[in-house]
């Protein structure tokens, strides 16, 4: 496909994982891929890499300023970057519930504020960010990461409302549990890894983890120009665990 020739996106989050993927793909589908981490690295199928804590307030706008004066343009903003966390409502103290909320959601926010002067200028402009199927399925012992992903979630259809009128679709992909690195860290820290795994992967009743590669081809549906009557939509890639119920 060459959906994405001519474009210019940005994938926050993308040197590793789901936001690896998407960068691929979409460099692949013919767009010039500019990667935000904190690590970027250099791989071959990104045109820029950029250094950048979403943490970050004025990192962020350098970095976002940094890929509309290399390319000329910006389309389409992947919010992908976000980190985990484990326990139930008070296994977090303060300073974690602040830190997680802060790359999660306000990481968004920040990202997407200095994106918007750019997306206005463009014919084919895009959000999609990445949630969580916890957003909407109560799952045991992710009461911090739910609460973000949840906000992921109601945040991107906010901004879906506040910026249609402005030509900017925003729209958000719903993982299921994925096979990547946090995850496989995750398995590592637990008492028994190989159960762990099969905990995870018999939670979804296609009976595997979803691969980076499947989240990063729902990003990059919700991205494209193809799908230009699409905002506001949350699509699910999480091996029927939000709408299945399968007898035991």
């Amino acid at each position: 496909m060459s959906d994405y020739d001519g474009l210019v996106a940005l994938v926050t989050g993308g040197a590793s994982g789901i936001g690896a993927a998407t960068a691929r793909l979409m460099s692949s589908r013919g767009a010039q891929v500019a990667v935000l981490d904190r690590d970027p690295g250099d791989p071959a199928y990104v045109a820029l890499s950029v250094p950048c804590d979403v943490r970050d307030s004025a990192a962020v706008a350098s970095a976002v300023d940094a890929v509309e004066q290399h390319f000329g343009r910006l389309d389409v903003v992947v919010n992908n970057a976000g980190i985990g966390a484990q326990g139930d409502v008070a296994a977090n103290d303060d300073d974690e519930w602040h830190r997680v909320l802060d790359v999660n959601v306000v990481g968004i926010a920040r990202v997407t504020r200095a994106a918007l002067p750019h997306l206005r200028r463009s014919q084919s402009a895009a959000i999609v960010c990445t949630s969580s199927v916890v957003a909407v399925v109560g799952v045991p012992n992710r009461a911090l990461y739910s609460a973000t992903k949840g906000a992921v979630l109601a945040l991107t259809l906010a901004m879906a409302a506040d910026h249609v009128q402005d030509g900017i679709r925003v729209n958000a992909v719903l993982p299921g549990t994925a096979d990547t690195p946090w995850v496989g860290r995750l398995l590592e820290s637990a008492a028994d890894p190989d159960t762990a795994r099969e905990q995870l992967r018999l939670r979804q009743p296609m009976g595997r983890l979803v691969s980076p590669d499947e989240v990063a081809h729902a990003i990059a549906y919700l991205g494209s120009p193809l799908s230009g009557s699409t905002t506001g939509t949350a699509l699910t890639v999480d091996g029927g665990m939000t709408g299945l119920r399968l007898p035991t």
